[in-house]
């Protein structure tokens, strides 16, 4: 393929760094009708942006319902499926929470008696939309949404989708270790997406081989502290507990047809465990798992066992 035929950049937007490959002859436009839409969708799904969609919704939380356009409804009614299909591990009103915690700023737990005062306003049947009406809001006030753990995901697939409309077959987006890659590489090979090490920098514990797949992860890893008693405190929080979770994986990563599927359960899987996490796997249709442990042994179900290639020396099971 002819250079002029492959576009990629490196960017941060949607709060993490973005990068894109794209191979075709409309690479270029391609890559800047995505680089548009990232702006058009962080504008509409970020809590953190003033007069988002999101940020109306929770602002108006216990007072009225926000109408809202099509994505923002879509990334919400299937945050309240995963949930409804998780009992609630994952739960996207966990805002008020994820505050608490301040990951960005925080060197110590939050008092329990906050995090015990905060703990009621999470509870995913609070979110409340209306079809008809294309509305959504929060049934309390104080209460708020978060798309931390859905929204790269939901972005990710639309970029896809973008990519298609450019009559594009071989691409490849990295949304801060979100990847979804569409196609095979331009060679026809499949990609490979490598998946980090939880505890040695600069180094990874493998690499799954994919077509037309989103790859994500989840880890102990990504955002955390230390704190004065030496325990790491990381930012994927149980929505029951009030904690980080501490159901014996340190790391997650999702191989599914969807990113969205791939980040929420990456997210839910970290915080139910394996045992648990194993048992919900069947509701996600086609979506495969690698689980890793505190002694640093991965488990793998059976659908990635030819696809999965292990760095020397670890050691892996297949379940399921």
């Amino acid at each position: 393929m002819l250079a002029q035929d492959e576009a990629q950049t490196t960017d941060y937007g949607m709060g993490t760094v973005m990068e894109h490959k794209v191979y075709g002859k409309n690479a270029k436009e391609a890559l800047k009708a995505v680089m548009a839409e990232s702006v058009r969708l962080e504008n509409r799904l970020s809590r953190f942006v003033p007069g988002s969609e999101v940020s109306r919704i929770n602002d108006s939380a216990g007072l009225r319902l926000e109408k809202v356009g099509p994505e923002t409804f879509e990334v919400l009614s299937r945050a309240v499926q995963y949930a409804n299909d998780s009992q609630g591990l994952f739960d996207v009103t966990i805002g008020p929470l994820v505050d608490l915690w301040d990951y960005k700023h925080s060197t110590e737990a939050p008092d329990a008696a906050r995090i015990k005062r905060v703990l009621p306003l999470i509870k995913w049947a609070d979110l409340l939309l209306d079809p008809s009406e294309q509305t959504a809001g929060l049934k309390r006030a104080g209460q708020s949404v978060d798309l931390g753990g859905i929204g790269k995901g939901f972005a990710s697939d639309r970029f896809l989708a973008v990519f298609r409309e450019f009559e594009i077959s071989s691409a490849f987006t990295n949304l801060g270790g979100n990847v979804a890659a569409l196609g095979t590489k331009p060679d026809g090979s499949p990609w490979r997406v490598g998946i980090r090490h939880p505890r040695q920098d600069n180094r990874l514990l493998g690499a799954v081989s994919v077509t037309d797949k989103a790859v994500v992860t989840s880890g102990d890893y990504q955002r955390f502290f230390i704190d004065r008693g030496g325990k790491r405190r990381h930012h994927l929080l149980n929505p029951t507990t009030g904690y980080p979770a501490e159901a014996g994986l340190i790391s997650v990563t999702t191989v599914a047809d969807r990113a969205i599927t791939a980040d929420a359960l990456s997210t839910l899987v970290f915080v139910a465990g394996m045992e648990a996490g194993l048992r919900l796997l069947p509701q996600f249709s086609g979506a495969e798992l690698v689980l890793v442990d505190a002694d640093w042994h991965i488990y793998l179900t059976r659908g990635l066992k030819d696809s999965f290639q292990a760095e020397q020396g670890l050691r892996v099971s297949l379940v399921n």
